[in-house]
C-alpha cells in the first residue's frame, strides 16, 4: 500500500471510554477530551483499544465510541479504530463502521480465549483487513491476549500491502528492533509500554500508542521531541519522571483507568468512571490523586519553561 506514512508518526494517545454518569457513552464528554487532546497538539488518537475499555462494550457501543470520536475529531488529527473482538464477525462489523466513518486506519488485537494457531491468528486478522480498503496496525499485547506476534508471522502478514505497521505492546525492546528490522520503511512501528517510550523510539518505534499518554499528553510530546533532536539523556531523564507518575497510578486501589480519569477531573476533563469489573479508586486515594496531578502539572511547567 504506497501512502506517506508520517501521519502516523508521533504521539497517538489510547483514547479512554467517556460515560455519562448512568455509565452510558456520552458524546459530550467524548468531544471534550477530544478537545483537550487536540489543544495540547497530539498527533492523534488510537480508539476502541483497552484504554477504552472495549471489551467490556458491546458492538453497538463501540460503534457509539468510534462514531463519537470521529464526529469531534476527524480532518484535525491522525484516527486509528481499534476493531478486534472476540468474534471475526463482530470485527468486520466495526471495521466497516470505522471505514464509514472516515477512520485513517485499522487496528485489532489477536482473538482472545481460546488458545489458537498461528494460522487461525492470520486468518482473523486477514479477513479483517479484506472487509475495507484501509491500511491496517496489528497490536501486539501477550500479556492480556495470550498470543505472541513472532517477527516469522509478521514477515508472513507483510505480504499484505495493506499491513502498515504494529503496536508492540510486549516489554522486550528487541521485539521493536526486530519488528522493524522485518518492515524496514514500509512500515511504522508503534511503542506500546508507556514506561519505555524513549527506550522504543530510540530502537525503531516511529511513533508510541499508549494508556498513560492522554493523562499527560505534553510530557510525552516533549520527549519525542528531545529524542528527534538526539537528546537521548535529557529524554531518559524525563522518561524517569514519567515512570515515578506510571507507579504512582498504578499503586492506587482500584483500576489504573480509573485514577488516570480522576487525575483528568482535576486537569479539567470529567469523563466518568469505569465500567465493571474495572474498580473504581477508594474515596481514601482522593489526596493521593490530587498529589499525582499535582505532579503532572509540575513537570508540565518545568518543561514548558526549559
Amino acid at each position: 500500500m504506497d501512502m506517506d506514512l508520517t501521519k502516523f508518526h508521533g504521539i497517538i494517545p489510547a483514547f479512554y471510554a467517556c460515560y455519562d454518569e448512568q455509565g452510558n457513552m456520552s458524546e459530550p464528554r467524548t468531544a471534550a477530551l477530544a478537545d483537550y487532546l487536540y489543544q495540547r497538539g497530539v498527533q492523534g488518537v488510537y480508539v476502541g483499544g483497552s484504554s477504552g475499555e472495549c471489551i467490556y462494550h458491546s458492538v453497538e457501543e463501540r460503534k457509539q465510541a468510534l462514531a463519537y470520536a470521529a464526529r469531534a475529531l476527524k480532518g484535525k488529527m491522525t484516527l486509528i479504530a481499534h476493531v478486534g473482538a472476540p468474534s471475526t464477525r463482530d470485527s468486520i462489523e466495526l471495521a466497516r463502521h470505522a471505514a464509514e466513518l472516515g477512520y485513517d486506519a485499522l487496528s485489532a488485537i489477536p482473538p482472545i480465549y481460546f488458545k489458537l494457531p498461528d494460522s487461525a491468528v492470520v486468518g482473523y486478522w486477514t479477513a479483517i483487513m479484506a472487509a475495507t480498503e484501509l491500511p491496517f496496525i496489528i497490536y501486539n499485547i501477550p500479556q492480556t491476549t495470550g498470543y505472541t506476534l513472532t517477527p516469522a508471522v509478521f514477515r508472513q502478514l507483510l505480504a499484505n500491502p495493506k499491513v502498515i505497521g504494529v503496536k508492540n505492546s510486549s516489554m522486550p525492546a528487541l521485539d521493536i528492533e526486530r519488528f522493524k528490522s522485518a518492515g524496514g520503511d514500509r512500515v511504522v512501528v508503534f511503542n506500546g509500554p508507556d514506561e519505555q517510550f524513549v527506550a522504543g523510539r530510540i530502537m525503531g518505534a516511529a511513533a508510541g500508542i499508549g494508556g498513560t499518554y492522554a493523562a499527560m499528553p505534553e510530557l510525552y510530546l516533549q520527549a519525542d521531541r528531545l529524542v528527534r533532536e538526539g537528546r537521548f539523556e535529557e529524554a531518559g531523564k524525563l522518561q524517569s519522571k514519567i515512570n515515578d507518575v506510571i507507579v504512582a497510578l498504578c499503586s492506587l486501589d482500584g483500576s489504573m483507568y480509573a485514577a488516570i480519569k480522576e487525575v483528568l477531573r482535576r486537569r479539567g476533563v470529567n469523563i466518568g468512571g469505569v465500567r465493571a469489573p474495572l474498580e473504581d479508586v477508594s474515596p481514601a486515594d482522593a489526596g493521593r490523586i490530587d498529589g499525582i496531578a499535582a505532579a503532572i502539572d509540575a513537570l508540565v511547567k518545568r518543561y514548558d519553561e526549559a
